[in-house]
């Protein structure tokens, strides 16, 4: 009996189906196939084409129209242009994850876009663009001196080349899961077609080719979320399983500038994070001064603050659904999606795998917004360059051929610097929403704070600019280490495997929640020092206001003529007030401006007479 048990027990065992392991249903789920490969080179001869047509047949020349479109652009290539430079990559697969990871409190975020909107038509917009500026650093040197706008020139530059690698390294992860190819092959072939089209067609060739790509990023996003939707059983059920796991939540109102997620780390923090994108960024700045009037500029800021809001809506969604379709095997755990930024991308091979062409057009869409964060910031680092470094130290001013040549040399060596810095992105590992924002506030928040000071305070900043530079660079590289070597961590929403019809290795679950206080010990028992907890949406604010502070000092000490400023440097509704402070303190530059204002020259002067006297 025990024989006879014992073979029935093994011809069970090897009649029984084998459980794929995650390596093979990974390898069956990339389907990318010859339609698909279609549709993602029409966007890329697409976008070649536009150069192609500004760079050869309608070909304009000079600075002004290769870096600000002969300021008589269409507002709503503009507004669509602003949309496809603000959500990078970065947007449409990290907000997703940052939604299934930590749940929707991020996506209370777009309160601080709708607030910078304001602000920009305001206080910026109308100083920027009635100065006719081609660089927004050219500002500094006319509001505080020459070493001021080389300060602001290095911070974007710095900023820009950090940030646009992480841009090029999201979109290859997407083309990585669903075709296996790897990130080194596709990111050169696809930045070359770029570079290209920037170099040849400038401003007008960047403008144009993203107008096509927002509509490939809406559509994309709209077909994977209506799609999956369907699929699954409807918005209830999303929502439901959403609810069910605690995902769908408000922002606590905590107090603590170390909670991660606050509402007021969202609107406060979030506000001044983007008002440095959004308002004083030569890459967003460059499209406001190519349209022909302050009108045009407003109308095309509010298309953007709108488009921006629903796009960041739809990405949330996303997120949500993704945890509805794997609340029952988490695919981090179990490796099959081997990093949380290739979430969407999984989903979307779920979803759209019997569709020929579909997942095309998806790659096509996260790969449209890369290219125009990366074609915009190319644009405008070759505005910088030429305008605020080599213009500031030439004699001999270029003639426009050589300008011409120069501005198209820069894109391509800033472009290949750029695809270079892809390895060094792809050893951080980290989660590269948090990442980007924090790197960039390095930078943004010295840069705002100076042009904060600028354009509502009466006061210096170049040692402020450095300070902050200096301070944040600490900070943000001290906190990031700590990130990574494990000694913060943050609260995460619950998973499961219990679901999962395939094999994979016994690892630790790395949605597992932690301790409340979301902060584990070190190997040593001692806690990171609070400073290095800040939230990363905090980072942009103290870096301005450190600057903004050590500026006030060093002014107050040395002190400065208000008396002297332009008003037209200043906010409009701020010129009143410098008007005030000059009647107190009558000098030879205040009565040169009371002889101009005068219609009688004799009164004039009559006038200056009394006051010398």
């Amino acid at each position: 009996m025990t024989s006879e048990g014992t073979s029935d027990d093994l011809s069970l065992a090897n009649s029984a189906p084998e459980v794929p392991t995650v390596q093979e249903i990974s390898e069956s789920m990339q389907n990318f196939g010859t339609l698909d490969y279609i549709m993602f080179a029409i966007m890329l001869v697409a976008c070649g084409i536009v150069g192609i047509y500004f760079g050869f047949i309608k070909k304009s020349s000079g600075e002004d129209e290769y870096l600000v479109g002969g300021r008589n652009m269409k507002t709503f290539p503009v507004s669509l242009s602003l949309i496809a430079s603000f959500i990078s990559g970065i947007s449409l697969l990290g907000a997703p994850t940052e939604v299934y990871v930590h749940g929707t409190s991020f996506l209370f975020i777009t309160c601080a876009v709708i607030i910078v909107g304001f602000v920009m038509s305001i206080v910026f917009l109308p100083v920027f663009h009635d100065l006719k500026l081609t660089s927004t650093y050219e500002y500094l040197e006319k509001r505080f001196d020459k070493r001021v706008r080389l300060i602001g020139s290095l911070l974007f530059i710095i900023g820009t080349m950090t940030w646009l690698p992480i841009v090029i390294y999201v979109p290859a992860l997407a083309f990585n899961q669903v075709t296996g190819v790897n990130v080194h092959i596709i990111t050169p072939f696809v930045c070359i077609v770029c570079i290209f089209y920037t170099c040849v067609g400038g401003l007008k060739a960047v403008v144009w080719t993203d107008f096509i790509q927002t509509f490939i990023m809406f559509g994309s996003m709209l077909l994977i979320v209506v799609k999956g939707t369907v699929d699954i059983g409807g918005v209830s059920l999303v929502v439901r399983r959403n609810l069910e796991s605690g995902r769908i939540e408000l922002p606590t109102t905590d107090w603590s500038p170390l909670e991660r997620h606050t509402i007021w780390a969202l609107t406060i923090g979030g506000f001044v994070h983007w008002l440095q994108i959004a308002g004083v960024n030569q890459n967003m700045i460059q499209r406001y001064l190519s349209l022909p009037t302050v009108q045009s500029a407003r109308r095309a800021l509010w298309c953007f603050t709108v488009g921006v809001v629903t796009l960041i809506g739809i990405c949330g969604y996303a997120g949500l659904l993704i945890y509805a379709w794997y609340y029952k095997c988490d695919p981090l755990t179990t490796k099959l999606a081997p990093a949380k930024d290739q979430l969407l991308p999984l989903l979307v091979m779920n979803v759209l795998r019997e569709f020929p062409g579909l997942s095309g057009v998806f790659v096509a869409g996260v790969f449209s917004a890369a290219l125009s964060s990366l074609s915009t910031g190319l644009n405008s680092m070759s505005a910088v360059v030429l305008e605020d470094f080599v213009k500031s130290f030439i004699k001999t001013p270029f003639t426009r051929k050589t300008a011409d040549r120069f501005m198209k040399f820069t894109v391509v060596v800033l472009g290949t610097i750029c695809v270079a810095l892809v390895f060094v992105v792809e050893q951080a590992g980290l989660h590269v929403l948090q990442l980007s924002m924090s790197l960039d506030a390095i930078t943004n928040g010295p840069s705002l704070g100076i042009f904060i000071m600028g354009m509502l305070l009466p006061r210096g900043a170049l040692i402020g600019g450095l300070a902050g530079l200096s301070f944040m660079v600490w900070l943000i590289f001290s906190a990031e280490t700590a990130i990574a070597s494990g000694q913060i961590k943050f609260d995460v929403k619950p998973v499961s495997t219990e679901g999962c019809n395939y094999s994979f290795p016994q690892v630790e679950n790395l949605l597992l929640s932690v301790s409340p206080d979301s902060i584990l010990d070190d190997a040593n028992g001692e806690e990171p020092w609070a400073l290095y907890r800040l939230s990363y949406l905090w980072y942009t604010m103290t870096g301005a206001l450190t600057t903004i502070i050590v500026g006030l000092i060093v002014t107050l000490i040395t002190s400065q003529n208000v008396e002297k400023l332009d008003p037209m440097l200043l906010a409009p509704f701020m010129r009143k007030y410098l008007k005030t402070l000059s009647k107190d303190v009558p000098s030879e530059e205040f009565q040169i401006k009371i002889v101009k204002s005068e219609k009688d020259e004799k009164t004039a002067s009559l006038s200056t007479k009394m006051i010398n006297y």
